[in-house]
């Protein structure tokens, strides 16, 4: 999954496509990183799986992230997310 995030929002909150990724919005600051910490709880509470098996592939340090969700095809988190 691609993810489009933004740090030091005002809340929390899955905006919807950006292209051909998700755009996401976290509160937490890109510092130590917090900002992908909190992108990864965003999508696990939103998807309904564990923490665990949200892991960050790509993107650790840019606004454009690859996301991996472990036991969970790409149509079913789709499905999930909107």
């Amino acid at each position: 999954m691609i993810v489009r995030l933004t740090p030091r929002a005002s809340r929390d909150q899955i905006v919807g496509p950006h292209g051909d990724a998700l755009a996401v919005k976290v509160t937490a600051p890109p510092v130590d990183g917090r900002a992908n910490l909190a992108l990864r709880r965003l999508i696990a509470k939103a998807i309904g799986i564990p923490l665990r098996r949200v892991e960050l592939a790509r993107g650790a340090k840019g606004r454009a992230k690859v996301l991996l969700l472990r036991g969970l095809a790409a149509a079913e988190a789709a499905k999930r997310l909107t």
